[in-house]
């Protein structure tokens, strides 16, 4: 499963996101994911595991094509040529010659250098150090503003997005542009496998509460890249294809959204 990005690209629908995985685990939790199938990892220069990250990549013994690797620039090295040193740095400790795809971290609007990091990530594609750049918690205003003042459009926007807070107008935002969505906390961290409703499907399917919220996401034509150190679920996570929601179980999905949904930081107002 993949989804064509906006620059012609292919992104696996479906990835393996990093955060909150320790250093000293990353290399076996990425190998561990490349042998179950995994073919996108998502991680972050703040994560600080990205070496393990490309230890993991290898020795796990896939063709370095074959898998798309994303990181992104954290907010103390935005502006133009901190953002440019910030990508050498993520390359030399991934290991790796070129990112599938490169994004802002977070707008950090108090902090106003956005629009010249963004710069930078245009200009890392120019160079042929980055195949793909997006962005990450940006709003419709801040995309506006990129686009406006450079011309290019993000392949993608990772926002936190899960079955209670489903983000329905940023994302139709991002379908009038030709930006991909991807969800980050795409499970709630953890807190939607308790909800009875997603319970009740997950029965009605025999599958288990992650699985059926990560076929919603699929589902919805969105990227999803959920966390996990536990090498069970790797493989949980993984196999969702033997299944399909029905109209009842997308309603009642649906139902689930709340404007106060929201789980991490608020992008306009977090301050960092």
């Amino acid at each position: 499963m993949e989804v064509t990005l906006n620059d012609g690209r292919a992104i696996p629908q479906l990835g393996l996101g990093l955060w909150q995985t320790p250093a000293g685990l990353a290399a076996g939790i990425v190998a561990a994911a490349l042998a179950a199938g995994y073919r996108h990892l998502d991680t972050a220069a703040v994560y600080g595991n990205e070496a393990g990250v490309g230890q993991g990549l290898a020795e796990a013994g896939v063709a370095r094509q074959q898998v798309f690797v994303t990181t992104k620039v954290w907010n103390d090295a935005q502006g133009y040529e901190s953002t440019l040193r910030a990508a050498r740095d993520s390359l030399k400790r991934l290991r790796l010659d070129y990112l599938d795809l490169y994004l802002v971290h977070w707008p950090a609007p108090r902090r106003g250098l956005y629009v010249e990091t963004w710069r930078a990530l245009i200009a890392l594609r120019e160079q042929g150090a980055v195949k793909s750049i997006g962005v990450s918690n940006f709003g419709a205003a801040e995309l506006e503003r990129i686009i406006g003042e450079t011309g290019v459009t993000p392949a993608i926007n990772q926002i936190e997005l899960h079955p209670r807070f489903q983000q329905r107008a940023l994302r139709a935002f991002h379908a009038a542009h030709g930006v991909a969505t991807e969800s980050w906390a795409p499970l709630g961290r953890g807190r939607l496998l308790d909800d009875p409703v997603v319970a009740g499907i997950a029965v009605k399917h025999r599958r288990t509460p992650a699985q059926v919220v990560i076929r919603w996401h699929l589902d919805e034509g969105l990227i999803a890249i959920p966390k996990t150190v536990r090498r069970e679920r790797l493989a949980e996570n993984f196999d969702v294809n033997g299944f399909a929601l029905d109209d009842p179980d997308r309603a009642a999905i649906a139902g689930l959204d709340r404007a106060n949904g929201r789980i991490g930081p608020d992008p306009a107002t977090a301050a960092f």
